[in-house]
């Protein structure tokens, strides 16, 4: 209930602030239908990686964060992601964008691994830097561009 009632007057702030009328001055990435919508799959898909990760470093299962992430999020992932076909649509900037996001994916389950070995507060601090390095990269993305 606290987070509806947190998502609504956010979303009355920003109305009122004009946020949600305000022209969307990102870069429009034109891509096939189908690859359009497969691109929109694979980011839910990151979405619902990052959360199955949180919940599972939130009960200490460090090893089990570690394995989605980099199945899902890492550099492994990038066959299962089709990115090799899904790379030519994007501009340049947009292909490294995602391409940083795979690296720090892959460098957080090393993180995890190592919490997973000595979980202390600051091997805690470490897994959230890494998090953070992670998201910062879909943000910038998601700041800068949006599909068409």
């Amino acid at each position: 209930m606290r987070f509806r009632t947190g998502l609504t007057a956010l979303m009355t702030l920003a109305a009122l602030l004009g946020v949600a009328h305000a022209q969307d001055a990102r870069e429009g990435v034109k891509l096939p239908p189908m690859m359009r919508a497969h691109m929109l799959g694979n980011m839910r898909d990151h979405l619902l990686a990052l959360n199955q990760i949180l919940g599972d470093v939130a009960d200490g299962r460090f090893d089990d964060a570690g394995k989605i992430a980099e199945s899902r999020l890492g550099m492994s992932s990038l066959t299962f992601h089709d990115a090799e076909h899904m790379a030519p649509f994007m501009p340049k900037p947009m292909q490294d964008m995602g391409t940083a996001m795979h690296r720090a994916a892959s460098r957080l389950v090393i993180v995890l691994q190592d919490a997973g070995v000595t979980p202390t507060a600051d091997s805690m601090r470490k897994v959230t830097g890494a998090l953070h390095e992670v998201t910062s990269a879909c943000t910038s993305c998601h700041a800068a561009y949006r599909l068409q």
